[in-house]
């Protein structure tokens, strides 16, 4: 699963008639027809498949074979020599559903972690901690954390579940003091989770994601709506999605951007995402009317799911999403996503902080702009 970022200055809207593959090494090629508009991509696990068609092994050359072939890919080459690339892992660089309960002598994490390590961790920004893979880091006026969402999880069927941690406390410690400080310091913040947030997603996604760990996952969700201009990026499930945290009160919503695969299967018959969440919350949101030509605000209660589908496209064996952050004009800068498939543009929107956050209303400037 991969997201591009760019900058403002640089980005351009890709063209669907030209081939994929194509396009996308055109696109981050300067050499080419297009300018480069990515300044680099968040891939965000499942590099490689260990365990599929075939498991070898707990085997560290087996391991490290994998990532070689991925490397000496011609197509993929034309990627990376173009395009820096910052990583993090899921399940099957180690094993399906890998729950590491902080244990690294759990088999084979050793084997695994060291050949992830040792071909993509090592290219990434310096870890908080030393051989740990979560960590932070700045770009321009955007903050990024990304998650380590495998080594740390502990077992759901060993755990209560009022117990049980995704993140483990040092690293659950670090994500909050982070959102501490970008707080005010960054105008947006990008959270990378390999795996979905939301609780939308079912079958195996019941036990492999943040839905098997609601505590930690609701006191998380709570302070990020005290934090503005949150996005969490995610992957795992081949299959892309945009969903929308709503918050009880006055609060500030949360976005989760979900796309998968860049060049993998996906499941044409089998839909597992429900669109709206069982659950309510009553957000309260900011009412401008206009009387007399004068601008009178009111707030209303709303009852609305507390988690929604903005937008589900399944289909698709090649996805990424492409975000454009434009902050140039201080009181209005915009996030920008477009959503390629196969080759074409599927979806585009825009979120600014000028928009209404109480409702998580998206703001028109993406078809005016790029229409």
């Amino acid at each position: 699963m991969t997201q591009d970022v760019s900058s403002s200055e640089t980005a351009v809207p890709l063209d669907p008639s030209v081939n994929s593959e194509e396009q996308f090494v055109s696109s981050v090629d300067t050499g080419h027809k297009y300018e480069a508009p990515a300044e680099f991509m968040l891939f965000l696990g499942d590099f490689i498949y260990a365990d599929v068609p075939l498991y070898f092994g707990d085997d560290a050359e087996a391991y490290r074979r994998l990532y070689r072939r991925n490397y000496q890919s011609d197509s993929f080459r034309k990627v990376y020599e173009h395009l820096p690339i910052i990583h993090t892992y899921d399940d099957h660089e180690i094993i399906n559903n890998f729950v590491g309960e902080g244990n690294d002598s759990t088999p084979p994490f050793e084997n695994a972690a060291n050949a992830f390590r040792l071909y993509n961790a090592n290219a990434n920004h310096d870890p908080l901690e030393p051989d740990q893979h979560y960590f932070d880091f700045r770009y321009a006026d955007v903050a990024f954390f990304v998650m380590d969402t495998r080594r740390y999880r502990s077992d759901i069927n060993k755990e209560d579940v009022t117990s049980r941690t995704m993140l483990g406390d040092k690293q659950l410690t670090a994500l909050y003091e982070w959102l501490g400080k970008v707080n005010t310091t960054a105008t947006f913040k990008f959270i990378v989770t390999s795996v979905p947030f939301t609780s939308l997603w079912q079958h195996d996604a019941r036990k492999d994601s943040w839905a098997a760990y609601p505590y930690e996952k609701m006191g998380l969700l709570n302070a990020l709506h005290s934090v503005p201009n949150v996005i969490l990026l995610s992957g795992d499930r081949h299959e892309f999605a945009a969903i929308k945290f709503n918050h009880e009160g006055i609060g500030h919503s949360v976005l989760e951007v979900s796309t998968s695969p860049l060049s993998m299967f996906y499941v044409p018959f089998v839909r597992t995402l429900r669109m709206v969440s069982q659950t309510t919350v009553k957000t309260i949101k900011e009412v401008v009317n206009a009387i007399e030509g004068e601008n009178t605000t009111t707030f209303e209660e709303e009852e609305v799911p507390q988690e929604q589908v903005l937008k589900y496209i399944a289909k698709g064996n090649y996805k990424w999403s492409s975000f454009e952050v434009d902050t140039r004009d201080p009181q209005h800068p915009v996030v920008y996503l477009e959503v390629m498939i196969d080759g074409v543009s599927e979806y585009k929107e825009a979120r600014g902080i000028a928009d209404d956050y109480s409702t998580g209303k998206f703001c028109p400037k993406w078809h005016q702009r790029h229409a």
